[in-house]
């Protein structure tokens, strides 16, 4: 199976920039924005685990959104775009 290439530091900075829009916007949910962190980086989800010191498993399952990963967790994710856990107002009013 062919893996795609590494991206360059500029393609990182751009990922992480529009990664950042998106969640000003509140148009950036846990599930994938993780596997987005985790692409922008060119990473296979064992490599992404291992940067972070958690298991591919514990990857596969936040990607997949039936994780419930503590906010340490969540940090040591959003750590490496330059993310921080927060609460993000919603932009429209839902009924």
């Amino acid at each position: 199976m062919a893996r795609w290439k590494k991206p360059t530091k500029e393609e990182i900075l751009e990922n992480r920039r529009t990664l950042a829009e998106r969640a000003r916007t509140g148009d950036l949910r846990l599930p994938e924005a993780v596997a987005e962190i985790r692409r922008g980086f060119g990473m296979t989800q064992e490599e992404f685990a291992k940067t972070l010191s958690l298991t591919r498993r514990q990857i596969a399952e936040v990607e997949a959104g039936t994780a419930n990963p503590t906010l340490e967790t969540l940090e040591k994710i959003g750590r490496l775009f330059g993310f921080m856990v927060g609460f993000v107002p919603r932009t429209t009013k839902k009924n």
